[in-house]
């Protein structure tokens, strides 16, 4: 080929790729899904939806949806995934979401989602409250496996502890909104309070993250770490010498939900990550993770997590706690914040 056509030819195949890439819509998605979930969601909707790029904002739940509060006025998401369903009722009471009923909005459970119509959000998965154990560190400290909350008020566990700090972790609210439910609030004065009392004497630390204590405990840095399943597996599944622990009383828990963020100018493409985030091949890939998704019949059983898992959860009332969040929060910071990790 003659040199100038060959030119003519690369510059036909640059301004197409560039056409092509100036195609493309790119959403900005707040997320608190765990880093190691991330890709393989974004293969999945990319294989449906090549044209639109996921540009990812992640953190901690409570540090998302701080952001997320603080942005009101000047809203930078496009939408919100992976954030907790207790979060996005706050967003939602705020008048921060865009109702929509994404296609596959009749396969989720009723439970699992916004009751308005059509809703402000949807769930995903369920994440739950699971306590990883070390059985090496235990066993060289003679600390006994607990079967329940109320065993790690005991002194065999003091300073062996380590839990998420609820106003940075959607794992730690969750705990707290559990024992409130289990044992009563009554602004500070119930059984949940006198519990987290008892509990707060064998804390070694709250962390910012709902993963860490379980990380922490899987490297053998504390004997106990009250996490949740997803990282208790994944820990396990990694060789990790940890069991573990679902505590009889019942397991607090959240969904990792999706909403559209109100102001966004993309609204087409979000729609498309609303259709494909309720859908069976996105439900199929948070069946990998989590042992329950939004859509029933979906994930497999995991390993470790008992079958009986869905019957343990704690009754919440995501409206409910978004509606006392700050209260309970406010509560728990001036009990409770000294053991807190620095940031």
């Amino acid at each position: 080929m003659p040199t100038a056509l060959k030119t003519l030819a690369a510059t036909a195949l640059l301004a197409a790729s560039l056409g092509a890439s100036a195609q493309k819509t790119s959403l900005l998605v707040y997320t608190a899904l765990e880093t190691d979930q991330l890709k393989a969601y974004q293969e999945g909707f990319n294989k449906a939806y090549p044209e639109i790029e996921l540009k990812w904002v992640r953190d901690s739940t409570g540090v998302i949806t701080a952001k997320l509060l603080a942005e009101k006025a000047n809203p930078q998401a496009d939408a919100v995934m992976g954030v907790a369903a207790s979060s996005l009722a706050l967003l939602d009471k705020n008048g921060m979401l865009v109702p929509y009923k994404p296609l596959n909005l009749d396969a989720i459970m009723s439970a699992y989602r916004d009751k308005k119509t059509p809703p402000a959000w949807f769930g995903m998965d369920v994440w739950g409250a699971t306590v990883c154990f070390n059985t090496v560190e235990a066993q060289k400290k003679g600390i006994p496996k607990p079967e329940t909350w109320k065993d790690l008020t005991k002194p065999a566990y003091k300073g062996q502890i380590v839990m998420p700090n609820p106003a940075s972790s959607g794992t730690g609210f969750f705990d707290v909104t559990a024992w409130l439910t289990l044992w009563g609030d009554d602004n500070g004065q119930g059984g949940g309070w006198k519990f987290m009392d008892g509990l707060h004497e064998n804390i070694a630390q709250y962390t910012h993250s709902g993963s860490k204590p379980c990380n922490m405990a899987a490297s053998g840095e504390f004997v106990v770490g009250i996490s949740f399943e997803y990282r208790a597996n994944a820990n396990k599944a990694k060789g990790a010498p940890i069991d573990l622990v679902f505590p009889k009383e019942g397991l607090g828990w959240d969904l990792e939900a999706f909403a559209i963020h109100q102001g966004t100018k993309k609204l087409d493409a979000a729609k498309k990550l609303a259709d494909w985030a309720s859908s069976k091949d996105a439900m199929l890939l948070y069946g990998k993770n989590f042992a329950i998704t939004a859509q029933p019949g979906v994930a497999a059983p995991l390993a470790n997590v008992p079958k009986d898992y869905e019957a343990r959860l704690v009754k919440m009332d995501f409206t409910l706690a978004a509606a006392n969040r700050e209260r309970i929060l406010d509560e728990w910071n001036k009990r409770y914040n000294a053991k807190s990790e620095k940031r």
